[in-house]
């Protein structure tokens, strides 16, 4: 865990932002959630500029590139300060401890803190940094050679201040070097009214506030690098990541250049490489059949100057083909240079980071976005990481209460907590990420019984925890019942469930549409589906019938009961001798007195479950048939 945490930050005046906008950071993963445009990447470049990892003029405070453009003039005419940001931090008991192990406990008794930038102020301010001078001195004196008449006019003391007047008597053997340790914190805190809070400040806390790291769409390694512009201090985005590679390898560009001997600079390219590369095969489940490749090559430049160039290859073991790497997938190419541009601040032990990415894997497909959520969440074990995004594959349906949603308006970008915010395109990425979401919960359990509707779900559900109370055989826990919504569509989840690797078993209505049998056959012939594996109500219902339905595994007195509470208020009560029993389902023959094709399936089934019914409302005959059932779908998983 982290030593400082930030858990607040509140923004304004900030390119979109033009009023102060307050969000709240979570202590692993924050993901703001928005538009493009919306003001996304200036809320994650504000932090970064608050404390940045390496001296970057990119990310520092410009008064003309920062300030709302429509208020600048105004601004940069008045005596007015604004203060930009203001970051919120909370000290964990570990760092505490250390600084009581140093001054003393109670004297330093801060949970928190805050970190402000300003435009015109060029020392950033710090808030809520306090100290108790007097428990200190006590603390301080304790194991000192002094008199006890010295002793007691320090301990009056509220001021390290004071310590300069206390006068030499006998047997203060150790007031001078005391009072040359308290001088320097004295010295060193000039600038704040309690010194000893800016020593605290200066020894402990700012070299262990953790520092920004700012990763893009744009810091992707081209194929190509120019070894000379490198060695040149060319600084765009894509040589701070190929600078970044080399640094890695431990290869200084003036080596390659001044070099005709190239096979050691690309044997340590290669070591570096094969170590990255391992690491993203660990998310990266699209392709793990890529190697990087790197040559060095001697061309001219129009003028006819010698150029060297590094050009890196992303090589298919299956295809045996090579590409330049910006001609190969741009989501291997994030992961590649995220790596890389990562080392840097992997390499520091010393210090915490915070990760912001903006826009991270916005090439990805949407299982590799899965990938790289998975990523994301390994290395927030570690590190806070704020991202950016407006895919719902990057928005973790579980985890919302992270998630904050950033929208443009007329009077600059609101950033707040999503349950808040009402512009549908800014939650559009929620609502379908709560989409997809459920979705896939129909695709979660490794085994699968697809059945007709949901009216088969219901009745299924209920006989088989009757059955369980009852200590007979009911469906296993880990079963999951899903309605795939007709038998017309049975042959496309069948498919579905078998892409993703499932165990399916079909449980359905005997079929007299011909077409929708007929694919299902098609997936029997092609191994897509075993035989055993699609089952009949007909098997279990012990009617004499060749077609059955679910509804006929009851007894006919049964179903008759559901179906006349459940449609007591349409038709006339339906009693068994109504029936026409040459019919070969229950269904078809209370058609036939309805004179309807097709009545509601689902209502006898909803008023079963709403019935509570125990064991004592169905007939042995109907039990066994179900158990009967369950028995044998048990098998099949």
């Amino acid at each position: 865990m982290a030593l400082i945490r930030l858990v607040k930050a509140t923004v304004n005046k900030y390119k979109s932002i033009q009023k102060p906008q307050t969000i709240e950071i979570d202590p692993a993963i924050t993901t703001i959630v928005g538009m493009n445009e919306s003001g996304k990447t200036s809320f994650l470049q504000v932090l970064a500029k608050t404390n940045y990892f390496n001296d970057d003029t990119d990310f520092k405070f410009d008064t003309t590139q920062d300030y709302p453009r429509n208020e600048l003039v105004d601004f940069e005419n008045s005596n007015e300060e604004v203060e930009i940001v203001k970051c919120d931090y909370e000290i964990s008991n570990e760092l505490l401890q250390t600084i009581d192990s140093e001054i003393g406990k109670g004297v330093f008794t801060v949970k928190g803190f805050s970190y402000s930038c300003h435009y015109k102020t060029t020392a950033n301010t710090v808030a809520n940094i306090t100290a108790n001078q007097k428990k200190f001195l006590e603390f301080k004196i304790q194991n000192i050679a002094l008199s006890k008449e010295t002793i007691e006019v320090i301990n009056k003391m509220t001021s390290l201040q004071d310590v300069a007047t206390v006068p030499q008597l006998e047997g203060d053997t150790g007031l001078v070097a005391f009072k040359t340790e308290i001088k320097k914190i004295v010295d060193a805190g000039a600038n704040w009214d309690n010194t000893l809070a800016q020593h605290i400040f200066t020894k402990w806390i700012k070299p262990n506030m953790p520092k920004f790291w700012y990763f893009d769409d744009y810091y992707h390694l081209g194929g190509k690098i120019n070894i000379n512009e490198l060695n040149n201090g060319t600084n765009d985005e894509k040589t701070k990541t190929a600078k970044a590679l080399f640094e890695l390898a431990r290869i200084k560009p003036n080596e390659i250049l001044t070099s005709s001997d190239y096979e050691r600079f690309v044997a340590l390219l290669e070591a570096s490489s094969n170590k990255i590369t391992k690491e993203i095969f660990n998310y990266w489940s699209t392709n793990k059949n890529l190697d990087i490749e790197f040559r060095i090559q001697d061309k001219t430049n129009p003028q006819g100057q010698p150029q060297k160039f590094l050009d890196i290859r992303v090589r298919s073991q299956r295809h045996k083909i090579s590409l330049p790497l910006d001609r190969r997938s741009k989501g291997f190419n994030w992961f590649f240079s995220f790596i890389i541009w990562f080392s840097k601040i992997q390499a520091d032990k010393t210090s915490d980071y915070i990760l912001l990415l903006d826009e991270p894997g916005l090439s990805l497909h949407a299982s590799a976005q899965a990938d790289l959520l998975r990523f994301i969440e390994d290395l927030s074990d570690k590190y806070q990481i704020i991202y950016t995004t407006h895919s719902p594959f990057m928005v973790e349906s579980e985890n919302l209460k992270r998630v904050r949603t950033c929208l443009e308006t007329d009077e600059g970008t609101i950033i707040s907590d999503s349950i808040q915010e009402k512009d549908p395109n800014t939650l559009f990425p929620l609502q379908a990420a709560l989409g997809y979401d459920i979705a896939q919960n129909l695709f979660i359990s490794k085994n699968n019984l697809l059945v007709e509707g949901p009216a088969d779900l219901i009745y299924l559900t209920v006989i088989s925890n009757i059955l369980e109370q009852e200590k007979r055989a009911g469906l296993k826990d880990n079963i999951t019942i899903i309605p795939v919504g007709g038998l017309d569509k049975v042959s496309t989840f069948i498919s579905l469930l078998r892409g993703s690797k499932l165990n399916v078993v079909c449980l359905l209505d005997t079929f007299t549409d011909q077409k929708g049998k007929q694919r299902v056959e098609d997936l029997i012939k092609h191994k897509i589906i075993k035989d055993k594996n699609i089952r009949f109500f007909d098997e279990f219902a012990h009617n004499g019938s060749k077609t059955a339905d679910i509804e006929d595994l009851f007894t006919k007195e049964e179903y008759l009961k559901l179906f006349n509470l459940a449609f007591k208020d349409d038709y006339s009560e339906i009693k068994l001798a109504d029936l026409d029993s040459s019919l070969e389902t229950i269904l078809k023959q209370i058609n036939k007195v309805i004179s309807k094709d097709r009545f509601n399936h689902y209502r006898p089934a909803n008023k079963l479950n709403q019935l509570g019914v125990d064991k004592s409302y169905f007939s042995k005959i109907t039990l066994d048939n179900f158990e009967g059932l369950f028995i044998e779908i048990n098998k099949l998983f």
